[in-house]
């Protein structure tokens, strides 16, 4: 017991006194039995009228008249509004069937009929009371019922508590103790927001020392950050260490078709939580009902009620009794201002992607139990994997673990953690997709011409790996580039440096080839996303200087951002990111020309290898930059046969510099 046993009494006393203010049980059995009393009314009433259909035959007057005068009758009844003829002869042995018609003569006539033909004949009095009764049966009981049971379901839909179904439960998954499996020592990289927790679960184990000063219990705990940094897992997490009842489930969970459903179910998972306190209640993914309350456009009803019953329940709970709020989100910027206010949700816990050393203590964590060799350096992965998150970094692990045992060895090795880098980054590689020799060439001219400007820039981050095989994610081939050290702030240079490096790709294929290709859509892309960053957020703008011109909307997740300027300033700040563009792209190009004979020895060396590695590369690099230039002319076979298009370097040289004239007139 975390509080005392005297709350509880009196709490179970007041919901025995007031029933939990449920419909009692007998009444409940009261009306399914009225239900099923009307339901089986409705189907004898039903098969009555069946049967009658399957038994009763409409025939004509003269085929009664002719059945008469065969002798084919047995008997006849007339009745107010028809005649009822017994045949003589059955159809089948099972059934016996009646035929029946309509009263064409007088009754004296139809009597003489039936006398002369020796059939027994009787007419049968009128009863008044079938026909109400036929209209209960038909009309009445009917309507009755339908207004019950919807009555029924209405009535259980708005007061909560269940109901039939369980259209207005709550269906959140409890847990207890440690059924999560999960505790904070199988959550790494996110010191700061376990420190949080942490203390939250301290209080609930010993409020005492906590309320001597005065601190009262935080009402909730919202867990903010980018998709698969841990903010379920940490809520796990807290389950298994809290060693109270848990209450899990999603947002969404609320959001039914019915208006008054959510609302039903928040209050009746705050009755639960408060009969089982002390507690911690979870809600993953509260943006779908937490959003902000808007009617400019047309509200839903349903998830405003919704909302606004969350906020009243969170108003209404006693913290002394230790129910505690989680909730998760990537989207903390369209919750409601009112949820997010002191009282309500106290605490906002940052779950980022991990740093370096945050990066490195998860790999640890999700290869504890896989076995590796000793070539292992999970610091080299860690630093080349800046930006992953643990989800990431989990599935690169398990990856190189299914490539271990696919090439028939029991454990990992770091070409395998550094190929499934590449396969979570890039995709698998695609080896049923074969380039022809000029394709092959090209991408391979493309890939060195980024590794090549990499490599004469001091600002660059080092290559760690050039390929141009094909992969699933579309890519051709790619430059795999490991930073040196862990970086929070870039330097405008290292940014300027960036973009010339992302450009070469072209640059390269304009020098080489005179011709231009779909294959830097993606560099085009990214180049545009960092010049455009640096104008309007960054303020590395000569022509704007600090102003901002563009704020980031959703930082969690796609980082798209919104510009906070008129059309006029739109239109010069495109122009001020394709003149930083055009000077980048020329400077990409004057460092390749004048390392032309580097750029084709690497690129010979790549179109024959396919992949090579950073140490290859600047074994290459050094060599080829230390030779003379007449010895880089007779080398191998294969440049030969990669220089049959030739350049004239001094054409280029002189194109460039008309248009940096032409720039600078501009």
């Amino acid at each position: 017991m975390l509080y005392g046993e005297e709350e509880q009494m009196e709490n179970e006393n007041d919901n025995r006194n007031k029933n939990n203010g449920k419909m009692p049980k007998n009444m409940q059995t009261i009306i399914i039995l009225v239900i099923s009393g009307l339901l089986m009314l409705m189907l004898i009433s039903f098969m009555n009228t069946w049967i009658q259909g399957a038994t009763n035959r409409e025939i004509s007057y003269d085929d009664f008249i002719e059945m008469l005068e065969k002798g084919k009758v047995s008997s006849v009844s007339i009745q107010s509004d028809r005649i009822i003829i017994e045949p003589k002869e059955q159809v089948n042995a099972f059934t016996n069937i009646t035929f029946y018609t309509g009263i064409a003569e007088d009754r004296t006539t139809i009597s003489n009929r039936c006398q002369e033909a020796g059939v027994e004949y009787k007419a049968v009095v009128p009863d008044s009371s079938s026909g109400i009764i036929d209209f209960i049966v038909v009309w009445v009981l009917p309507v009755l019922l339908m207004y019950l049971v919807l009555g029924f379901f209405v009535r259980k839909m708005t007061k909560g508590g269940g109901g039939m179904m369980g259209v207005g439960k709550s269906n959140a998954k409890v847990y207890v103790q440690k059924e999560t499996g999960v505790t904070f020592r199988d959550v790494a990289g996110q010191d700061e927001a376990k420190e949080s927790l942490t203390e939250i679960v301290d209080f609930l184990h010993n409020p005492g020392k906590y309320a001597k000063i005065g601190a009262k219990l935080p009402k909730g705990a919202l867990l903010v950050g980018p998709p698969g940094t841990g903010k379920t897992l940490l809520a796990k997490a807290v389950a298994g260490e809290a060693k109270v009842p848990f209450f899990s489930l999603a947002g969404s969970d609320f959001v039914e078709m019915f208006v008054g459903v959510g609302a039903s179910r928040v209050r009746d998972l705050f009755k639960q939580a408060q009969q089982a306190a002390p507690c911690i209640i979870f809600i993953d993914e509260i943006d779908a009902i937490g959003k902000t309350r808007d009617s400019r456009y047309g509200g839903n009803d349903e998830r405003e009620q919704t909302l606004n019953q969350l906020l009243s329940e969170m108003d209404g709970f006693d913290t002394s009794k230790g129910l505690l709020i989680l909730a998760a989100t990537n989207r903390p910027e369209v919750l409601d201002k009112a949820l997010l206010r002191p009282g309500r949700f106290d605490r906002r816990i940052i779950v980022d992607k991990p740093d370096l050393k945050g990066r490195l203590e998860t790999l640890k964590v999700h290869a504890k139990n896989v076995l590796m060799d000793d070539t292992v350096n999970l610091e080299e992965i860690a630093l080349a994997t800046s930006g992953a998150v643990g989800s990431d970094l989990a599935n690169m692990i398990n990856e190189a673990a299914i490539l271990a045992v696919k090439q028939g060895r029991n454990v990992v090795s770091q070409a395998d953690l550094f190929e499934s880098v590449e396969v979570v980054i890039a995709g698998k590689e695609k080896k049923d997709r074969i380039l022809s020799s000029q394709e092959k060439k090209t991408v391979a001219y493309h890939e060195v011409g980024h590794a090549l400007v990499t490599a004469l820039q001091k600002d660059a981050e080092p290559v760690q790996k050039i390929t141009i095989v094909p992969r699933t994610m579309g890519s051709l081939g790619y430059v795999m580039q490991v930073p040196e050290e862990e970086k929070y702030l870039m330097s405008k240079d290292e940014l300027e440096a960036r973009l010339v490096t992302l450009l070469a790709g072209r640059a390269a294929e304009e020098i080489v080839f005179s011709s231009i290709t779909t294959g830097a859509s993606n560099d085009i892309e990214k180049a545009t996303q960092i010049a455009r960053a640096m104008i309007t957020q960054y303020g590395m703008s000569d022509k704007f200087g600090l102003m901002s011109l563009e704020s980031v909307e959703n930082p969690y997740l796609d980082g798209r951002t919104v510009m906070n300027c008129g059309d006029a300033t739109a239109g010069e700040v495109d122009k001020e990111v394709m003149k930083l563009l055009k000077v980048c792209f020329e400077k990409a190009k004057l460092l390749l020309i004048e390392n032309r004979d580097i750029l084709d020895k690497i690129a010979a060396f790549l179109y024959e290898k396919e992949t090579i590695t950073g140490k290859e590369f600047m074994k290459i690099f050094h060599e080829v930059k230390k030779l003379p230039e007449e010895f880089v002319e007779k080398e191998d076979a294969p440049l030969e046969e990669m220089q049959k298009i030739e350049v004239k370097e001094s054409d280029i040289i002189e194109e460039n510099s008309k248009k940096e004239e032409n720039i600078e007139s501009e």
